[in-house]
């Protein structure tokens, strides 16, 4: 059983170069000590509505923009629930694209996984090949846009090209560590289910998921016979759509914090925040490669998390406390027990730039003697 421990408030102050939550504006913060209100005034309207429409906005979407009080995991486990009758097929290659297959499995679909070695990246040619020879129609297709465990950016965009070959099947993509700082194509390429958490790319506090609904997606959960009550699409966007407010009570604050946030997106442009996640990424997995390696299949390095295979065998663990005590700077060990020494990982996104980002690369070096 876990020891009570108490929160003192009395703790230094660490920049965060983990895979999220990641650095947050001061006025982003500031704007959640606005004065309570209640989630059924106007003013709730005009909040929820602006930060709605922002959302659609800079994702360049038409399709429909949900943004609900939850961890993006809530939209994981609802977008199964809402659109697989039975059969869904998941791709997998590292921890969260398997998460998603362990969800689908507690609802109880029928779950069939496309599964490559951590590291490697998903294959649109396999998932055709896949969808072409089996006897299974399948109701959905699941990837992830950014496997955080292992620094994999998967090819979504052109997944989602063969996905839209089966106009019976649906796609749906875990976007949760990457979207906000990873330009996607939405609308063109057949996604019809995205998601992601604002506390990772888009550098908010934790506390809402965001998540793109296309209008098939919406039009297939009204005819399915059991859908998410909390995320259901039909439930949350039509209550948008009459009373332009959430269906239960939001977290105002983050949303006040949310809006706040999204100027500075709309101002700095989707596109501009593509590149400048770009250069850190590059950046990064240079620094990575003359130092130590890179863990992911070449050719498919995330944008956002870049996960570093350990070739000199520095003890990964005493890195990260010698650099968090002596620089407050945190980054972030391999996830889970088989890259826990073996790789760690550098979370560049959010409001983060290379002059940043080289900070802590500076930090890690004078450590480790590089």
């Amino acid at each position: 059983m876990t020891d009570h421990r108490e929160y003192t408030g009395d703790y230094p102050d660490k920049t965060l170069y983990i895979p999220g939550p990641t650095e947050v504006r001061e006025d982003v913060l500031e704007a959640m000590c606005e004065p309570q209100f209640g989630h059924r005034m106007d003013r709730m309207t005009d909040l929820y509505t602006t930060v709605v429409e922002d959302t659609k906005d800079f994702l360049d979407t038409d399709h429909h923009a949900i943004v609900l009080t939850a961890s993006g995991t809530a939209f994981m486990e609802s977008a199964i629930q809402n659109l697989v009758d039975e059969h869904v097929l998941c791709t997998t290659c590292g921890s969260f694209s398997e998460r998603q297959a362990n969800v689908a499995e507690r609802l109880g679909k029928s779950v069939d996984t496309l599964e490559y070695e951590w590291g490697a990246a998903v294959k649109p040619e396999d998932v055709r090949e896949h969808l072409e020879t089996s006897e299974i129609d399948y109701d959905v297709v699941t990837c992830v846009l950014n496997e955080s465990s292992t620094g994999v950016r998967n090819p979504v965009e052109e997944i989602g090209d063969v996905v839209s070959d089966y106009p019976d099947t649906y796609f749906v993509v875990d976007a949760v560590s990457a979207l906000g700082g990873d330009y996607v194509d939405i609308d063109a390429h057949g996604i019809d289910v995205i998601f992601t958490s604002v506390q990772k790319a888009f550098a908010m506090p934790p506390g809402l998921a965001v998540c793109v609904v296309s209008d098939a997606a919406y039009e297939r959960e009204v005819e399915s016979e059991s859908a998410a009550w909390y995320g259901g699409f039909q439930r949350t966007i039509d209550y948008y759509e009459r009373k332009g407010q959430t269906h239960s009570t939001p977290a105002i604050p983050i949303m006040l914090a949310y809006r706040e946030q999204m100027k500075h997106m709309l101002e700095e442009g989707h596109a501009a925040r593509d590149e400048r996640h770009r250069e850190m990424a590059a950046y990064t997995q240079e620094w990575a490669r003359e130092h130590f390696d890179v863990f992911p299949e070449a050719g498919y390095e995330s944008q956002t998390v870049s996960c570093i295979e350990n070739t000199r065998d520095i003890d990964v663990a005493a890195t990260i406390e010698a650099v968090s005590q002596e620089y407050d700077m945190v980054f972030a060990n391999g996830y889970g027990s088989a890259l826990g020494e073996r790789t760690f990982r550098i979370g560049h996104m959010g409001e983060h730039d290379v002059e940043s980002i080289k900070a802590l690369t500076d930090a890690i070096e004078d450590v480790a003697g590089l």
